[in-house]
């Protein structure tokens, strides 16, 4: 037994849906990875409690399991202040007379709590309201109704009790850490479950009045959003990104409320932690170091940790050489003696790269790559899309295309009749990506994005650890480069499955090998490392190495300057910080040149050009001279001239009302020949920008000049 789980301690988990532990009553995968989590706490002798609403199912539970009801009895007013922008027609506040009670099940030694009210028991089916409830329909404050009875139930039911509270998923827990961060029996966890916009508000005077109920301290003013017109084409074109959307004043920032008032904060992968501290290499980057939830990132940065998610035991456990590959390929109309690919997600184009997906299947087969593809894009409503159905038909006998929810051994038995996994997922929104690790525990062989969230399946590691093959990451709707790059891999994974057996039999077996070691045994470890450490009061530090990667140089401590000022220096190099490496003494012209290297090669030109101008010996003129020329007039536009981009947009930002939402205009240049680019010549004083893409998948912002 691990050294962190020597103390027991109480561990209570809290989300809008922990239903995992019944295949009836389950919505998502966070279910499946609390209730895994979950036992595993139990496992290592801790008291395990979770809250969760009973979405009006607490009849239906008592035909399957035991259900306690408790001696629970709360009933109070919740005010709802609505923001009359959204709730027209409502009145400016709404009084819920609510009473909730508190009902248990008992499992593998956990305890389940079930609240149940008049707003928590609606859509039993769905659990979720419907986006289109906003502004028209109170159900749509379920999630929220359930946060205050979160609270409430906490406070009351485990009042004097020690626990370190584990909450998932921001936008569903948001009062919590500012509600229990005055008592010193509860420790905070919280979750980043998916990456939703950073920048996700929600309205001030409604949170406010909800923590005033529940006892919270007042919340400090939040600074306000950036001046009417500053960096307009960079905040308008984030509409088409899904990292970023803009609000009126007086909303309050979701992470704000999460990170200042949490004791921790717990990412599913490293990837994604790093990821969500600096959008590195995204459109997003430079707005993103521009707002003030940067500096809530770095503020709390020392309390970030990887708690990890895993894969199912089920899927570790099963046999993959037991399914009959034959039977499950030909019982879908495709041919076993074909090299198979296999993509398991949700229906949702632009998260999981549907769109680019299909269009690649389309361009390889019909360019006669014999090979087969099984598609599972899981929707309740079917798929609406008629390019889906016509590449299945017109490729009937290479594509299976379903959507229907079926029993996770159909599942497994494609997973383990296929020789390839396909994950093109876009916006980095996938966190772990539990499907893929699946797949590649049978031995598929991914095809998948370089995602950050992503990466610990080691498809875009170097050649001696790579488990499969990469493809840039993509933040771009219906983006052509995905396609190509897709289409490119299928046809290179065919390539090597009929002519280098050995080398796809090496890759597999690593696949198989790196998913493996995802086990709930050692999520539950990783939990418990700082689960315990709150228990003991120890207080987190930012690792160096972390403050140095993110180049956060205002974090590293003094002594690492003195001693290790090598790191330190390259660490500057590669973020462009000159003053960082000014810190270390006089810039070399060595040093200044590797800064101007690394930044051409990041399309920083803003360094570049600095650079130019204080150490002008350490650039050869030919370079200066691409700087200075990059963007160049023509007779009817402009060109643009960069070797490794890929892609050259202009972003033209549309006339907006004050803290009203605007989409910018987007026009893709054309590529010559000689790969240059170009375009038309933007509006006058439209605070226009290019908006390029790399060809290692970086996405810079520059200047429009030569005009």
């Amino acid at each position: 037994m691990s050294d962190v789980t020597a103390e027991p301690m109480h561990i209570i988990e809290t989300y809008f849906e922990c239903c995992g532990f019944d295949h009836t009553f389950l919505q998502g995968g966070t279910s499946v990875y609390l209730w895994n989590l979950s036992r595993a706490f139990a496992r290592r002798g801790h008291r395990v409690s979770v809250v969760t609403p009973a979405h009006g199912r607490l009849d239906d539970l008592r035909s399957r399991h035991v259900v306690e009801d408790l001696d629970y009895d709360d009933r109070y007013t919740l005010p709802l202040v609505l923001d009359p922008d959204v709730w027209q027609g409502f009145p400016a506040e709404v009084p819920l007379e609510l009473r909730t009670t508190a009902h248990r099940i008992r499992l593998e030694d956990v305890d389940l709590y079930f609240l149940s009210n008049e707003y928590l028991d609606r859509l039993p089916d769905t659990f979720y309201p419907p986006y289109s409830a906003k502004g028209n329909d109170l159900t749509f404050f379920k999630p929220l109704v359930f946060q205050v009875d979160s609270v409430r139930f906490l406070q009351n039911w485990f009042a004097d009790e020690r626990a370190v509270v584990h909450a998932h998923e921001p936008f569903y827990h948001y009062l919590l850490p500012p509600a229990l961060s005055g008592d010193p029996r509860k420790s905070v966890v919280s979750t980043v479950q998916s990456n939703m916009p950073i920048t996700k508000k929600v309205y001030g005077p409604e949170v406010r009045r909800l923590l005033s109920l529940l006892g919270a301290p007042p919340l400090p003013d939040e600074a306000g959003p950036l001046p009417a017109g500053e960096r307009e084409a960079q905040r308008q074109y984030q509409e088409r990104t899904h990292l970023h959307y803009e609000y009126p004043s007086g909303h309050l920032t979701v992470y704000d409320l999460i990170a200042d008032h949490s004791d921790r904060i717990d990412f599913l992968s490293p990837g994604q932690r790093d990821f969500y501290s600096t959008f590195r290499d995204t459109p997003f980057e430079d707005l993103f170091a521009a707002l003030p939830v940067s500096d809530t990132v770095r503020r709390n940065a020392h309390k970030q940790f990887v708690g990890g998610c895993a894969i199912s035991d089920t899927w570790l456990a099963s046999d993959p050489g037991a399914v009959d590959r034959a039977e499950v390929l030909s019982g879908l109309g495709l041919d076993p003696a074909l090299p198979t690919f296999f993509h398991n997600a949700r229906y949702a184009v632009h998260h999981k790269g549907q769109v680019e997906l299909v269009r690649a299947i389309d361009q390889v087969l019909s360019d006669g790559l014999d090979a087969n593809f099984v598609l599972r894009c899981i929707s309740g409503t079917g798929i609406d899309d008629p390019y889906f159905h016509d590449v299945a038909k017109r490729h009937q006998g290479h594509v299976h295309l379903e959507w229907e929810r079926v029993d996770e051994s159909r599942v497994f038995a494609y997973a383990a009749s296929a020789d390839f996994c396909v994950f093109p997922s876009k916006f980095e929104m996938d966190t772990f990506l539990i499907a893929q690790g699946e797949a590649m525990s049978c031995g598929a062989v991914p095809v998948a994005t370089a995602q950050w969230g992503m990466a610990h399946f080691l498809h875009d590691a170097p050649p001696d650890t790579a488990t499969g093959f990469s493809v840039n990451r993509s933040f771009a709707e219906d983006d052509a480069l995905l396609v190509a790059a897709l289409a490119g891999r299928f046809r290179q994974a065919v390539r090597l499955f009929r002519e280098r057996p050995e080398e796809y039999r090496a890759l597999s077996a690593r696949a198989r090998e790196v998913a493996a070691g995802f086990t709930w045994e050692q999520c539950a470890d990783q939990h418990l490392e700082v689960f315990s450490e709150l228990w003991r009061g120890v207080s987190p530090e930012l690792a160096p190495d972390d403050a140095l990667r993110h180049g956060w140089f205002g974090l590293v401590p003094s002594r690492v300057w003195s001693e290790r000022p090598e790191e330190v220096l390259a660490a500057a190099v590669a973020a462009g910080d000159l003053p960082a490496a000014e810190r270390l003494g006089p810039v070399t012209e060595e040093t200044a040149r590797q800064l101007f290297d690394a930044a051409w090669e990041r399309a920083d030109f803003a360094v570049c050009e600095e650079v130019v101008r204080r150490w002008p010996a350490s650039v050869p003129a030919d370079r200066t001279v691409l700087l200075r020329e990059r963007c160049a007039p023509l007779a009817d536009g402009l060109v643009y001239r960069l070797a490794h981009a890929e892609r050259v947009e202009l972003v033209v930002p549309a006339p907006r009302a004050p803290e009203g939402r605007a989409r910018a205009e987007v026009t893709a240049w054309t590529r010559t020949g000689t790969g240059e680019f170009t375009g038309p010549r933007p509006p006058a004083d439209s605070a226009a920008r290019l908006l390029l893409t790399l060809s290692n998948g970086r996405i810079a912002w520059d200047v429009v000049s030569g005009g």
